[in-house]
Parts: C-alpha cells; structure tokens; sequence
C-alpha cells in the first residue's frame, strides 16, 4: 500500500504477463490473493527459464561448431529471457519502493513549531 496525501491506497503490481496488444497487466489489491500467487509461480518460472539458459548459452558458447541458425536462435531466447527479468525487477523494485514509502514515519506538516 501506498500512502498518498495522508490516504493509504494499494501500489498497482506490474504482472509478468501482457495484455491484448502487449499491454501491461497490472494487480491492484492486497498481493495475497490467487492472482499474485499466480503471478509468482510464473516470476518464479522465468526466472528458473533465464538461468537454464544461461547454462546453455554457456555450452554453445564454449565450442566453435555453433552455426548461425543455432546462435540466432540462442539470441532470441536470451532476448526474450532478459525482457522476463527485467520486467520481474521493474515489478519488484516498484513493489519495495512502495513498502519502503509505507514504512517511513509520516511528517505531518501541522504538527511542526
């Protein structure tokens, strides 16, 4: 939740899917409900996915018979898992900011000599 203008109100969670034309999907609520817990099952998918294929990268990468259909192909899904990640940190970075912001004492301007 963030607080805003003395109010709290909930921080929108950037969902690692899209929507209907590439939109982001975003989760407004409390994070504890089947949508966020599905939302980290599937963070925690990609994130498993990126680090295969790391692995694999590391494989191809180590030997010199790697043709160009095989490291184009390797390229896309290294470009499609960075744009997992990033979009995981984006959402969870958003997500602490937004903690951090409720955790801080309030400075009540009327209070002050």
């Amino acid at each position: 939740m963030r607080v805003v203008g003395g109010q709290s109100s909930t921080a929108a969670r950037l969902l690692p899917w899209t929507g209907t034309g590439g939109r982001p999907c975003y989760l407004v609520g409390s994070g504890t409900g089947y949508v966020a817990r599905r939302a980290d099952e599937v963070e925690e998918i990609q994130l498993d996915m990126a680090y295969e294929l790391l692995g694999h990268a590391e494989g191809l990468l180590a030997g010199t018979d790697a043709t160009a259909p095989q490291l184009h192909f390797l390229a896309s899904r290294l470009s499609e898992s960075l744009e997992q990640v990033q979009r995981i940190a984006e959402s969870r970075g958003s997500r602490l900011e937004a903690a951090l912001a409720e955790a801080r004492p309030q400075v009540n301007s009327d209070t002050r000599p």
